[in-house]
């Protein structure tokens, strides 16, 4: 339902939409969700057959209890709507969007996804939106677009020589610098929202080091999960963004630690040789509940 939290998503694994083995395969990825492509990774003269594969494959997708997002297309000037009527389904979490300008970009596809909810009998509102901010305007107004009801996730992704290198200008380098800025941006704009930040992408499918090594920059900045370009890609990305045994059981012993203070009259006390109050509790609670999320 818009307006509500979405379900965490460590990976977001990109499938073309015209390789239908592909889609089949994907699902032994492991991957929390799979964005079916209908947008750059199909060419142009099988996008319709693509429209129509993705369609046949989405109910079967629902009853492996794979999560589906599709990526659209888009004019020059509008998003399109024949995608939209195409997929827009109870097997359809939601729908990503390449290279929005700005929060009226997120209006318009929102209009379009009610008008296609209400002709193919799903729930109104139902279908979220997640934007690519691969423009500079749309990083400018990334909070404005985090804020659109519809929206469960912004991504602030980056990847060597692609849209968002090429609005901003800037020069990819393995380290990430250059692109700390625009990425914290997004996670503060999803935050505050109360949304989900998703960051990624490394283009460098079979560099599982260099993958690891960006995949934890970001979780260290606050995102949430990551795009994926290839399935081999999935395992260590999950890893990075799940809870480790180790870290569950450190938090349920800080959360008994506090308890037995609390018990004594104290309201904060030293664990594992810091200090620690309710604040300190809070988050653990929440490292707990996200790791059992991801077990469930």
């Amino acid at each position: 339902m818009s307006g509500t939290p979405m379900k965490p998503i460590r990976s977001m694994l990109f499938v073309p939409g015209n390789k239908p083995t592909w889609i089949e395969k994907s699902i032994t990825s492991k991957a929390d969700a799979l964005i079916l492509d209908l947008e750059d990774s199909v060419p142009p003269d099988l996008k319709v057959e693509a429209r129509g594969i993705v369609q046949s494959k989405l109910a079967w997708l629902a009853e492996q209890k794979q999560r589906v997002f599709v990526r659209i297309n888009r004019s020059p000037h509008l998003y399109d709507f024949d995608d939209i009527l195409a997929v827009v389904s109870p097997y359809v979490e939601g729908i990503v969007i390449s290279k929005p300008c700005g929060p009226e970009d997120v209006d318009c596809v929102s209009r379009m996804l009610t008008e296609a909810e209400y002709r193919n009998g799903v729930a109104l509102g139902s279908t979220r939106v997640i934007p690519l901010l691969e423009t500079a305007r749309a990083l400018q107004f990334a909070y404005e677009i985090a804020l659109h009801e519809r929206v469960g996730a912004i991504c602030g992704a980056t990847a060597k020589n692609a849209d968002v290198a090429r609005a901003l200008g800037y020069v990819w380098t393995p380290g990430g610098r250059e692109s700390e800025y625009l990425k914290s941006r997004a996670v503060m704009a999803a935050r505050a929202a109360g949304k989900l930040p998703i960051g990624g992408v490394w283009q460098q499918v079979h560099d599982l080091e260099g993958l690891k090594k960006a995949a934890l920059l970001d979780r260290n900045l606050g995102m949430t999960g990551e795009l994926v370009l290839h399935p081999s890609n999935v395992a260590d990305i999950n890893e990075v963004y799940s809870p480790t045994p180790e870290q569950v059981a450190f938090y349920e012993g800080m959360i008994a630690a506090l308890e037995q203070a609390q018990a004594q009259g104290r309201a904060s006390t030293i664990y594992d040789g810091e200090h620690i109050d309710i604040a300190h509790v809070k988050t653990a609670r929440e490292i707990i509940e996200l790791a059992k999320s991801f077990n469930a």
